[in-house]
């Protein structure tokens, strides 16, 4: 099945700018998140999805190579050197050659002039989790402990894949070199071994508790530091926590994918925030103080006399810490002046009174409005 079209995935145009794609990704994510739906195994797919178009198209260079190339760039064989993919490294293009001859690692084009041979470890398979935070701890940095399964090395067989007391011995169908030759026409090729998968020698006891594998499933728990300042997309790497080599291999990375949930009071645009706040008419007319939350505690904000609904006050460097280090954003306050929808009978005295004396009743607004406006028409 062909893969579905990452912008469409994220429901963007091509020519979506950086923060576009990020809205749109944020939007998703909330949808799909697992969170929301528990047992829904389609959901939890879609989120896996827009994860991955978000994590491509974030990337200015994995964008450029599929906007280019599509899904092919991830997928091996694209020029100028190879095209990097959703998980961060460089595709040879020599893979496309190897497959069309029927090889994958080790032998193929190559040794058909001398090189290849049985390179018995394999480096371990990076791994990737998505991890949900809230926007206080993106501000302030947190320590987060994550529980995840992965491969680990056999305890018992210290990752040989052999039983205790056992040995290994020379594989029987390449003689220990790794390789067989298959003749195609005039070509010969070196192929890996089908019996021992390059390693040139065979188990002779299976290790009872990982099947020869090396390796066995096992639940780990790792605590993560959040720096400041991260936003969903941001992407967090642990080396070597990613799955356990085989026969000596290296173990892979772990990729930990950030998810800033959507806040109730305040809105991010980068590294600013923004936030709503109501007031009373009167403090709109007169002018004073009020206390306004921030995600570092209150501060003080000043209102001059004839605020207006809709005006911004800037609170400076109380917004998110910058990743790249250097000034910390602002929080934009727009104010919404309220205005009482029932009013007692003193109290609408006094405003008549009021309305009276400013020489609003002898002129509805309304009306003064409309005799102005008769110019126009």
């Amino acid at each position: 099945m062909a893969k579905e079209d990452y912008y469409e995935l994220l429901g963007v145009g091509k020519s979506a700018t950086a923060e576009e794609l990020k809205k749109a990704y944020r939007k998703k994510a909330v949808q799909y998140h697992p969170d929301k739906n528990p047992g829904n195994k389609e959901a939890e797919e879609m989120f896996k999805k827009v994860s991955e178009a978000y994590d491509v198209l974030n990337d200015p260079e994995k964008r450029a190579a599929y906007d280019r190339y599509g899904h092919a760039a991830f997928q091996g064989g694209m020029g100028g050197g190879g095209a990097r993919g959703p998980g961060g490294g460089f595709h040879d293009p020599m893979d496309l050659f190897r497959e069309i001859f029927g090889q994958r690692g080790g032998g193929g084009f190559e040794d058909m002039f001398g090189g290849g041979g049985g390179d018995d470890g394999r480096d371990g398979a990076d791994l990737r989790y998505d991890l949900e935070i809230t926007l206080e701890e993106a501000a302030r940095g947190a320590e987060k402990e994550i529980s995840f399964r992965k491969n680990v090395t056999c305890e018992r067989c210290d990752g040989s894949g052999a039983e205790p007391g056992s040995k290994r011995v020379k594989c029987p169908t390449c003689g220990g070199h790794g390789e067989v030759i298959a003749s195609q026409g005039f070509f010969k090729i070196r192929r890996t071994c089908p019996t021992c998968q390059g390693a040139g020698v065979k188990i002779e006891k299976p290790c009872t508790a990982c099947r020869g594998e090396g390796r066995t499933p096992k639940t780990t728990k790792l605590n993560v530091r959040i720096p400041p300042g991260v936003d969903s997309g941001s992407r967090l790497r642990s080396a070597g926590n990613g799955e356990a080599g085989l026969a000596g291999g290296q173990a892979g990375d772990l990729y930990i994918m950030l998810h800033v949930k959507e806040h109730d009071l305040f809105e991010r645009q980068e590294d600013n925030l923004f936030c709503e706040i109501p007031i009373k008419f009167t403090l709109a007319a007169l002018g004073g103080t009020i206390e306004v939350p921030t995600l570092f505690g209150k501060v003080s904000l000043k209102i001059p006399a004839g605020t207006q609904s809709g005006s911004t006050f800037r609170l400076r460097e109380k917004g998110m810490p910058s990743l790249r280090g250097g000034r910390q954003g602002d929080q934009l306050v727009r104010v919404q002046v309220e205005v009482p929808s029932s009013l007692g009978s003193e109290q609408r005295k006094l405003l008549e009174e009021f309305a009276r004396v400013s020489g609003d009743a002898s002129e509805p607004t309304s009306k003064s409005f409309f005799e102005k406006a008769k110019k126009f028409f």
